[in-house]
């Protein structure tokens, strides 16, 4: 069956959520939809939507002319199975002691390891992305130093890949929230396949918004791994949540974006305590005074 894509790019968020609103009551309907910031400092949003039947090109102009946005790219994209590309394209990670793979790559886990499993249909926050990778090697340096983290939550979980790694090293229960509802049934059907049911929770929530999130405040050790301009809005709330002495590991930041991250965070009681760059990626590790 084919399958058609439609992206357009804006620079307002407003208008890129209100078109996506707009390309979802289309006929035919898309059966995916998606606005998304585009990671190269531009400011720039993405629309895309996906489609099983060939969509109006001209309705598409239309909306996206109303909206400021550039005209809609459509394109038809070949048939792929797409979870046996990836599990072709993806081997495994090893980020410290932690060893992220996928199921036909079993037999290659490391004795010595802690292994993450998530599969190759779930690829996002696999490890293999800079941000990932960069959060565990972090949580791993953490560790090494002695930190014992006793309460810990993952901000914009993704898989839970990072809450999951808290879980393995210590004994603590894990709270893991995404914004988006599948990410938080993807996050808990890796919990049930890695045997942590009842050591990680997800839950779905913006930021902190969600009454366990709070009531489990502060935090030893908060994940946000996500973007620039959510990190630099949640920093009130990691001072707030996060209990002195405890350590925030933020990552989702291209390298030129990292300075304006620290400084929107040393006002709220934080110092930097590690700052590294993985590729075009940097993950910062920050200390609440």
């Amino acid at each position: 069956m084919p399958t058609f894509t439609a992206f357009t790019t804006l620079s307002d968020r407003d208008q890129a959520e209100a078109l996506a609103e707009l390309v979802e009551g289309l006929d035919p309907a898309p059966y995916g939809v998606g606005v998304f910031e585009i990671e190269d400092g531009s400011g720039m949003w993405e629309v895309g939507s996906y489609f099983l039947a060939e969509p109006d090109s001209i309705v598409l102009d239309l909306l996206a002319l109303s909206h400021g946005a550039a005209p809609f790219a459509v394109s038809e994209l070949p048939e792929t199975d797409w979870v046996a590309h990836v599990r072709r394209e993806l081997s495994p990670v090893e980020a410290g002691r932690f060893f992220v793979y996928g199921s036909h790559d079993a037999d290659k886990v490391p004795a010595d390891s802690i292994p993450l499993l998530i599969e190759a249909a779930m690829a996002f926050g696999t490890g293999h992305h800079g941000t990932t990778l960069g959060c565990l090697t972090a949580l791993d340096a953490l560790a090494t130093s002695g930190v014992h983290a006793k309460n810990t939550v993952d901000i914009g979980c993704g898989t839970a890949v990072l809450g999951m790694a808290a879980a393995r090293i210590w004994p603590e229960h894990v709270l893991a929230s995404d914004i988006d509802p599948v990410a938080v049934e993807t996050a808990a059907a890796n919990v049930t396949a890695n045997g942590l049911e009842g050591r990680v929770t997800c839950l779905e929530a913006a930021g902190f918004g969600h009454p366990q999130l709070i009531a489990a405040a502060p935090y030893d050790l908060i994940f946000a791994n996500i973007l620039k301009a959510p990190l630099i809005g949640l920093a009130p709330d990691m001072g707030r949540y996060c209990a002195p002495g405890g350590h925030v590991i933020l990552s989702g930041i291209l390298n030129e974006q990292a300075d304006d991250v620290i400084a929107a965070y040393l006002p709220q009681g934080f110092e930097l305590a590690s700052r590294k760059s993985f590729g075009d990626w940097t993950t910062l590790v920050m200390r609440r005074l």
